[in-house]
């Protein structure tokens, strides 16, 4: 399977981490800048994908806040679709990973396994290293929290533990 299906089929990075983010914390709703923060998307991008949503009626907007509409047509084949791929690419947690310090071990679980039940599954980090940057992890779970679409628990330990 090619790379990034989803982001070719929707044509957008922040189109899928959106859905994905929505989907996977569905009823919940959101503001925009509570988006921008949780999806490391620019304001610009996500207020147009937002709109374009709206248009379509996949998304409701109360007061600010904007969450999925149940009554859209397509919903549950949206979220099938959606919530089926892995959140993000092996290769690429790899590289960033290799960026973070010296890693000896890393265990990531949970969103990527449970395919049955992926907007409940929440998403596991363990790491083992040497030596780890905590500015490059921080920025690293930033990155997967966007792509999961969830919040990433995590435990780091020295390889000495």
């Amino acid at each position: 399977m090619s790379k990034r299906v989803l982001e070719t089929l929707f044509n957008s990075r922040a189109r899928v981490r959106l859905l994905r983010f929505l989907f996977r914390n569905y009823p919940q709703s959101f503001s925009l800048k509570e988006l921008v923060e949780k999806l490391q998307e620019d304001n610009k991008t996500l207020k147009k994908e937002v709109s374009k949503f709206m248009e379509i009626g996949l998304l409701k907007n109360g007061l600010a806040r904007y969450g999925l509409n149940q009554e859209f047509q397509f919903i549950q084949e949206l979220r099938d679709l959606i919530l089926k791929y892995p959140p993000a690419e092996k290769e690429e947690i790899t590289a960033r990973l290799g960026k973070i310090g010296r890693v000896k071990l890393a265990v990531i679980a949970g969103a990527f396994l449970d395919r049955e039940n992926p907007q409940n599954a929440p998403t596991d980090l363990f790491v083992v290293s040497d030596y780890l940057d905590r500015r490059k992890f921080s920025s690293f779970l930033k990155y997967l929290e966007a792509e999961t679409g969830g919040e990433v628990r995590f435990v780091v330990m020295e390889k000495d533990e």
